[in-house]
């Protein structure tokens, strides 16, 4: 669906709290212009997809010009690495998914992700919900890593990245549209796909390189250690241009 809406900043769409009770630095691309004066002027929505909502915005940049930009707004994502064998074993056997991607011209291997199922879900309960959706494993434990920006260059994506432990087997609940085999790779072999090229899907290589530096060990732990701060998720305000933001 195509829409020509002109669109003025908002005073609350795209400043929010993540998982992990780190406030966003980033206000995003919805919040009026900064003490600096830069950000978006206005906007006019083009297109209001299932997914993604693309506009043309009117932007001051840091030296005083202004210019337009195009945006692709999106809800924001959550992706877990699933550990079948403790994180600080020798090589643990961690599960991965083999998914047809139409945008790729065929399979990719990544970890489970999706968006949130409403504007009430937390980061942890989709991570929760995608890995038993998409791979039919319940976990006992899901531990917040990081968050990426996956191209900034055009769109607001934010992924958030978490670690799943001691899972036990059910049943998957796919959407018709994925086609998905899971399939296990020891931890090292993984790593390995990486390095020669065999994982190129952005948010899976980010995932397994964070947690292989920083939490595979106590010792090398930094991430928080958490299931969840209660803190919802952002929700499609700054996802989704709606007419209240006019």
């Amino acid at each position: 669906m195509s829409h020509e809406k002109e669109l003025q900043p908002s005073a609350s769409a795209g400043r929010a709290v993540y998982p992990g009770g780190d406030t966003v630095r980033h206000p995003g691309p919805d919040a009026v212009p900064g003490p600096d004066g830069t950000g978006r002027l206005s906007g006019r929505l083009v297109h209001d997809g299932r997914v993604v909502h693309l506009s043309v915005d009117r932007v001051r940049f840091p030296d005083g010009s202004e210019g337009s930009l195009e945006l692709v707004r999106h809800p924001g994502a959550a992706a877990v690495v699933p550990f079948v064998d403790p994180p600080e074993s020798p090589d643990p056997v961690i599960l991965l998914l083999r998914q047809y991607r139409y945008a790729s011209g065929g399979y990719l291997y990544e970890v489970p992700a999706g968006l949130p199922a409403g504007a009430d879900e937390a980061w942890a309960e989709c991570a929760r919900r995608e890995l038993a959706e998409e791979t039919g494993y319940a976990a006992a434990r899901i531990d917040y890593l990081t968050r990426i920006f996956t191209t900034p260059g055009f769109t607001n994506e934010v992924i958030h990245l978490f670690l799943a432990t001691g899972l036990s087997a059910g049943d998957a609940a796919r959407d018709p549209d994925e086609f998905i085999t899971v399939e296990e790779f020891p931890f090292s072999r993984a790593l390995e796909m990486v390095r020669r090229g065999e994982i190129v899907d952005c948010k899976t290589v980010a995932a397994l390189l964070y947690t292989a530096a920083f939490r595979r060990s106590p010792a090398a732990d930094g991430g928080v250690h958490r299931e969840d701060d209660g803190r919802p998720v952002p929700g499609t305000q700054s996802g989704r241009m709606s007419a209240e933001d006019a």
